[in-house]
Formats: structure tokens, C-alpha cells, sequence
């Protein structure tokens, strides 16, 4: 079981987090389209650690919860 303070900081790297590479390059995870994410999971998000990312990100996106990750982001420094 994971402890809640990882939790935390994994909340608080995925809200600081930019995309490394392509068309939203040095964009915030979460400022990236939902469409994007789309794409990416019906071709395979990439492997590692941005893939992870990545997934959970969609999830936020699809499940309306992105306020959490702006909050997150404007509370907590990384």
C-alpha cells in the first residue's frame, strides 16, 4: 500500500509536469486537449514513466476532475 505522502507527491509532479516532445511540447500535462489523449491511448501511450502520466491524465480529462490538478498546481510548489 502506498503511503498518502507519495500520493501527494505524485499528484503534485503529474500537475507540474510538461510534455517533453511533439506538437504540445513544454505544455503542463493538463493544458493538453482531451482530444490528444484520445489518440494517444487508441495508438498506445508511450512506455515509462510520461506514459503513466499520460494515462492519468486522460483519466482526469475524461472524468471532468481537472480543477484538481490547476488547484494542485497553484498550492503546491514542485
Amino acid at each position: 500500500m502506498e503511503s498518502p505522502k507519495f500520493n501527494q507527491n505524485a499528484l503534485i509532479e503529474l500537475a507540474h509536469y510538461k510534455m517533453p516532445f511533439g506538437k504540445y511540447k513544454d505544455e503542463y500535462l493538463i493544458d493538453i486537449p482531451e482530444y490528444y489523449y484520445t489518440w494517444f491511448k487508441q495508438k498506445g501511450f508511450p512506455d515509462g514513466k510520461l506514459g503513466r502520466m499520460m494515462t492519468q491524465m486522460h483519466e482526469i480529462k475524461i472524468n471532468g476532475l481537472e480543477e484538481l490538478i490547476y488547484t494542485i498546481r497553484r498550492n503546491f510548489s514542485q
